[in-house]
Protein backbone atom coordinates (compact mmCIF):
# COMPACT_ATOMS: atom_id res chain seq x y z
CA UNK A 1 0.00 0.00 0.00
CA UNK A 2 1.67 3.34 -1.18
CA UNK A 3 2.15 6.14 1.75
CA UNK A 4 -0.33 9.29 1.39
CA UNK A 5 0.63 12.54 1.91
CA UNK A 6 0.38 14.39 5.61
CA UNK A 7 -2.76 16.97 5.64
CA UNK A 8 -0.59 19.81 6.78
CA UNK A 9 -2.94 22.39 5.07
CA UNK A 10 -3.97 25.90 7.47
CA UNK A 11 -7.59 26.21 8.26
CA UNK A 12 -8.01 29.02 5.80
CA UNK A 13 -6.07 27.08 2.54
CA UNK A 14 -8.77 24.07 3.02
CA UNK A 15 -11.97 26.34 3.06
CA UNK A 16 -10.29 28.48 0.47
CA UNK A 17 -9.43 24.91 -1.24
CA UNK A 18 -13.04 23.55 -0.85
CA UNK A 19 -14.60 26.93 -2.51
CA UNK A 20 -11.85 26.84 -4.86
CA UNK A 21 -12.86 23.71 -5.98
CA UNK A 22 -16.39 24.66 -6.30
CA UNK A 23 -15.37 27.43 -8.89
CA UNK A 24 -12.75 25.33 -10.57
CA UNK A 25 -15.40 22.55 -12.03
CA UNK A 26 -17.99 24.76 -12.68
CA UNK A 27 -20.45 24.33 -9.24
CA UNK A 28 -20.07 28.83 -9.49
CA UNK A 29 -19.57 30.44 -12.24
CA UNK A 30 -17.48 33.42 -13.27
CA UNK A 31 -19.29 36.80 -12.38
CA UNK A 32 -21.65 35.33 -9.47
CA UNK A 33 -20.61 36.75 -5.73
CA UNK A 34 -19.92 34.42 -3.33
CA UNK A 35 -22.01 34.39 -0.27
CA UNK A 36 -21.40 37.25 2.37
CA UNK A 37 -18.59 35.92 4.73
CA UNK A 38 -20.69 35.99 7.73
CA UNK A 39 -22.82 33.43 5.71
CA UNK A 40 -19.57 31.65 4.57
CA UNK A 41 -18.52 31.16 8.20
CA UNK A 42 -22.05 29.72 9.30
CA UNK A 43 -22.39 27.39 6.81
CA UNK A 44 -18.72 26.32 7.18
CA UNK A 45 -18.46 26.40 10.62
CA UNK A 46 -15.51 28.28 10.75
CA UNK A 47 -15.04 32.00 12.15
CA UNK A 48 -15.23 34.96 9.93
CA UNK A 49 -11.34 35.82 9.98
CA UNK A 50 -10.79 32.28 8.26
CA UNK A 51 -13.18 33.26 6.18
CA UNK A 52 -11.79 36.69 5.27
CA UNK A 53 -8.00 34.90 5.09
CA UNK A 54 -9.10 31.98 2.92
CA UNK A 55 -10.72 35.28 0.29
CA UNK A 56 -7.42 36.69 0.36
CA UNK A 57 -5.75 33.42 -0.57
CA UNK A 58 -8.67 32.90 -3.87
CA UNK A 59 -7.57 36.81 -4.74
CA UNK A 60 -4.32 35.64 -4.86
CA UNK A 61 -4.39 32.56 -6.49
CA UNK A 62 -6.47 34.56 -9.38
CA UNK A 63 -10.09 32.96 -8.58
CA UNK A 64 -12.03 35.37 -7.28
CA UNK A 65 -12.02 39.43 -7.10
CA UNK A 66 -12.72 41.16 -4.04
CA UNK A 67 -14.87 44.47 -4.54
CA UNK A 68 -14.97 46.88 -1.40
CA UNK A 69 -18.01 47.21 -0.48
CA UNK A 70 -19.69 44.90 -2.93
CA UNK A 71 -17.99 41.41 -1.97
CA UNK A 72 -16.31 38.45 -3.60
CA UNK A 73 -17.38 37.61 -7.57
CA UNK A 74 -15.30 34.55 -9.17
CA UNK A 75 -13.05 34.97 -12.17
CA UNK A 76 -12.59 32.85 -14.98
CA UNK A 77 -9.45 30.73 -13.52
CA UNK A 78 -5.87 31.24 -15.05
CA UNK A 79 -4.18 28.16 -15.42
CA UNK A 80 -1.96 28.78 -12.79
CA UNK A 81 -4.74 28.78 -10.16
CA UNK A 82 -4.72 24.80 -10.51
CA UNK A 83 -2.00 24.77 -8.53
CA UNK A 84 -2.51 24.33 -4.53
CA UNK A 85 -3.24 27.26 -2.54
CA UNK A 86 -0.27 28.25 -0.05
CA UNK A 87 -0.13 31.70 0.76
CA UNK A 88 1.30 31.38 4.01
CA UNK A 89 0.51 31.06 7.82
CA UNK A 90 -2.96 32.43 9.03
CA UNK A 91 -2.90 36.36 10.00
CA UNK A 92 -4.77 35.54 12.93
CA UNK A 93 -2.67 32.35 14.04
CA UNK A 94 0.81 34.43 14.01
CA UNK A 95 -0.84 37.17 15.65
CA UNK A 96 -2.67 34.84 18.65
CA UNK A 97 0.74 32.89 18.49
CA UNK A 98 2.64 36.11 19.22
CA UNK A 99 0.45 37.50 21.70
CA UNK A 100 1.08 33.84 23.29
CA UNK A 101 4.87 33.84 23.58
CA UNK A 102 5.86 37.23 23.38
CA UNK A 103 3.41 38.32 26.47
CA UNK A 104 5.58 35.53 28.76
CA UNK A 105 8.69 37.08 26.90
CA UNK A 106 8.39 40.29 28.11
CA UNK A 107 7.27 39.43 31.25
CA UNK A 108 10.69 37.45 31.50
CA UNK A 109 12.62 40.24 30.22
CA UNK A 110 11.48 42.23 33.01
CA UNK A 111 12.90 39.80 35.58
CA UNK A 112 16.20 39.41 34.52
CA UNK A 113 16.86 42.62 31.13
CA UNK A 114 20.49 43.62 32.19
CA UNK A 115 20.63 47.47 32.23
CA UNK A 116 22.69 47.67 29.41
CA UNK A 117 19.92 45.32 27.83
CA UNK A 118 16.91 48.05 28.82
CA UNK A 119 19.10 50.59 26.96
CA UNK A 120 19.12 48.16 24.29
CA UNK A 121 15.63 48.27 24.10
CA UNK A 122 14.82 52.01 24.88
CA UNK A 123 17.20 52.60 21.62
CA UNK A 124 14.81 50.63 19.20
CA UNK A 125 11.59 52.75 20.40
CA UNK A 126 13.72 55.61 19.96
CA UNK A 127 15.12 54.54 16.19
CA UNK A 128 11.28 53.63 15.64
CA UNK A 129 9.90 57.04 15.99
CA UNK A 130 12.86 58.72 14.12
CA UNK A 131 12.79 56.56 11.39
CA UNK A 132 8.65 57.42 11.38
CA UNK A 133 9.37 61.10 11.80
CA UNK A 134 12.10 60.98 8.77
CA UNK A 135 9.47 59.38 6.53
CA UNK A 136 11.19 56.42 6.39
CA UNK A 137 10.04 52.66 6.83
CA UNK A 138 10.04 51.86 10.59
CA UNK A 139 9.40 47.80 10.31
CA UNK A 140 13.46 47.13 10.96
CA UNK A 141 13.14 49.02 14.49
CA UNK A 142 9.77 47.16 15.20
CA UNK A 143 11.75 43.82 14.50
CA UNK A 144 14.60 44.79 16.58
CA UNK A 145 12.07 46.03 19.43
CA UNK A 146 10.96 42.53 19.66
CA UNK A 147 13.95 40.68 19.24
CA UNK A 148 15.94 42.43 21.43
CA UNK A 149 12.96 42.03 24.56
CA UNK A 150 13.68 38.08 23.69
CA UNK A 151 17.45 38.17 24.45
CA UNK A 152 17.05 40.16 27.36
CA UNK A 153 15.51 37.08 29.12
CA UNK A 154 19.13 35.12 28.15
CA UNK A 155 16.90 32.76 26.46
CA UNK A 156 18.32 32.66 22.77
CA UNK A 157 16.32 30.10 22.02
CA UNK A 158 13.34 33.14 22.25
CA UNK A 159 14.89 35.27 20.04
CA UNK A 160 14.97 33.08 17.27
CA UNK A 161 11.42 32.25 17.85
CA UNK A 162 9.81 35.40 18.07
CA UNK A 163 12.31 36.67 15.11
CA UNK A 164 10.07 33.85 12.98
CA UNK A 165 7.34 34.78 13.95
CA UNK A 166 7.58 38.46 13.16
CA UNK A 167 9.04 37.23 9.65
CA UNK A 168 5.76 35.35 9.30
CA UNK A 169 4.27 38.38 8.29
CA UNK A 170 5.80 39.00 5.05
CA UNK A 171 3.62 35.92 3.98
CA UNK A 172 1.46 36.99 0.83
CA UNK A 173 -2.03 36.85 2.93
CA UNK A 174 -0.85 38.40 5.39
CA UNK A 175 0.58 41.44 3.56
CA UNK A 176 -2.15 41.88 1.31
CA UNK A 177 -4.69 41.88 4.33
CA UNK A 178 -2.23 44.49 5.65
CA UNK A 179 -2.58 46.41 3.07
CA UNK A 180 -6.43 46.16 2.99
CA UNK A 181 -6.89 47.08 6.58
CA UNK A 182 -4.11 49.82 6.41
CA UNK A 183 -2.13 48.23 8.54
CA UNK A 184 0.81 50.90 7.81
CA UNK A 185 -0.96 53.56 8.82
CA UNK A 186 -1.41 51.88 12.35
CA UNK A 187 1.18 54.35 13.99
CA UNK A 188 0.08 56.16 17.10
CA UNK A 189 -1.34 52.64 18.61
CA UNK A 190 1.95 51.32 17.51
CA UNK A 191 4.23 53.11 19.26
CA UNK A 192 2.13 53.70 22.36
CA UNK A 193 1.93 50.40 22.71
CA UNK A 194 5.69 50.26 22.92
CA UNK A 195 6.16 52.31 25.11
CA UNK A 196 3.93 50.95 27.62
CA UNK A 197 6.26 47.50 26.83
CA UNK A 198 9.28 49.35 27.87
CA UNK A 199 8.27 51.36 30.77
CA UNK A 200 7.19 48.56 32.06
CA UNK A 201 10.72 46.27 31.47
CA UNK A 202 11.77 49.51 32.96
CA UNK A 203 10.05 49.20 36.10
CA UNK A 204 10.76 45.50 36.68
CA UNK A 205 6.66 45.14 36.63
CA UNK A 206 6.58 41.78 35.05
CA UNK A 207 2.58 41.43 34.80
CA UNK A 208 2.52 44.40 33.40
CA UNK A 209 4.93 44.39 30.68
CA UNK A 210 2.95 40.97 29.88
CA UNK A 211 -0.33 42.55 29.70
CA UNK A 212 1.12 46.08 27.71
CA UNK A 213 2.55 43.15 24.73
CA UNK A 214 -0.64 41.14 25.07
CA UNK A 215 -2.67 44.80 24.34
CA UNK A 216 -0.08 46.01 22.06
CA UNK A 217 -0.93 42.87 19.42
CA UNK A 218 -4.12 42.43 20.80
CA UNK A 219 -5.24 45.64 18.94
CA UNK A 220 -2.92 44.22 15.78
CA UNK A 221 -5.42 41.19 15.62
CA UNK A 222 -8.66 43.22 16.21
CA UNK A 223 -7.59 45.76 13.23
CA UNK A 224 -6.73 42.31 10.57
CA UNK A 225 -9.71 41.13 11.92
CA UNK A 226 -12.55 43.70 11.96
CA UNK A 227 -15.83 43.46 10.20
CA UNK A 228 -14.94 46.51 8.03
CA UNK A 229 -11.47 44.57 6.55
Amino acid sequence: MPFQPVESQRLYERVADQIGELIRVGEIGPGRRLPAERDLAKQLGVSRAVVREAMIALELAGLVEVRTGSGAYVREPPLAAQAAINGGASPSDILEARMLIEGETAALAAKSASAAEIEIIGATVAEMALEHDSGRPWSGADLAFHVAIARATGNAALAGVVERLWQEQHGAVFALLSERVRLSENWAPTIAGHRGVLAAIRDRKAAAAKRSMRAHLAQVLEMMTRDEA
